[in-house]
């Protein structure tokens, strides 16, 4: 087999059975294609690959200026798909085998205070349509915690606005349910009944809940963007908007006011619940930073 069928083989096998993400698949496809460019430079192919020529390309990224996480995900990425190739009767063993994943230092997320995410969430003009919906865009965003490839995914009929919650499917396409609060379906029924069907012509057949001036579903760029200009009118550093700032801020703010760690990992979706306690290390240095400034002994 050659290494384009071999990969594309990999790649169908995460996506079918293993749910992998849109995203996720992309970055892997880079990866390997990567990979089987340098082996090709020392006239090798995927299954001839040695160890020695892992860790040479593994050298390579390093030297090419990738990140430590992008040099792991390649190595992940490698690691599964010789772990693909052993199941399939391909080969006998993986050059991968004594080759350590580096164990990554967790970076605490970044997150707005309360009184940012509120200036952030005032910065949309409601007497616009577009501004209706970016307020209702982030408002739901902050409410839920979804994931920006989640929000912009939503449907109509993802919403149940009469029992406050919408239903979402995440990564590896698992589904949750998710409870919206107040200040969202108050500005989701607004943008819906007012808004949404003067955006696009489109709208009135347009599945997808939250759409562009052409009548498209709205992407993660355009959010992007969207939220990288109401930060600058709300005079928040633009270097502290990041893609996940209000989710991470969503589970930062119901971990600080003493919502059940198993509730806020259910609701972000994570699988794991190690994922979700990086939030508590976040409020534990919240804690002691505000011990150290306002306690006598602090």
């Amino acid at each position: 087999m050659d290494d384009a069928r071999l990969i594309d083989s990999y790649l169908t096998h995460l996506v079918v059975e293993r749910g992998l993400s849109k995203n996720t698949r992309e970055s892997y496809a880079r990866d390997m294609a990567r990979y089987a460019s340098y082996l090709s430079g020392v006239s090798k192919g995927i299954i001839e690959a040695s160890s020695d020529d892992v860790r040479g390309f593994l050298k390579y990224l390093k030297s090419n200026g990738s990140s430590a996480r992008s040099y792991t995900r390649a190595l992940i990425a490698l690691r599964g798909l010789y772990k693909h190739s052993l199941r399939t009767g391909l080969l006998k063993s993986s050059p991968c085998d004594d080759i350590d994943i580096p164990k990554a230092q967790k970076r605490l997320p970044e997150f707005l205070a309360v009184n940012d995410v509120d200036a952030l969430l005032a910065a949309p003009s409601i007497g616009t349509v577009r501004g209706m919906r970016d307020k209702a865009m982030l408002e739901t965003l902050y409410a839920t915690g979804l994931r920006v490839s989640e929000l912009v995914s939503l449907r109509l009929n993802d919403l149940n606005l009469q029992a406050g919650y919408l239903n979402t499917f995440g990564k590896g396409a698992k589904e949750r349910l998710v409870p919206l609060g107040e200040a969202a379906m108050y500005w989701l029924r607004r943008y819906i009944v007012e808004s949404r069907p003067s955006i696009g012509k489109r709208a009135m057949t347009q599945k997808s809940l939250f759409i562009t001036a052409r009548g498209s579903r709205m992407t993660r760029q355009n959010f992007w963007v969207m939220i990288k200009n109401y930060a600058m009118k709300a005079g928040i550093d633009k270097s502290r908007i990041k893609p996940h700032v209000l989710r991470h801020s969503f589970a930062t703010h119901l971990l600080e006011g003493g919502a059940d760690l198993r509730m806020v990992q259910a609701m972000l979706g994570h699988s794991d619940i190690s994922s979700t306690q990086i939030y508590t290390h976040v409020t534990t240095e919240r804690l002691k930073a505000l011990h150290k400034k306002k306690h006598p002994r602090g």
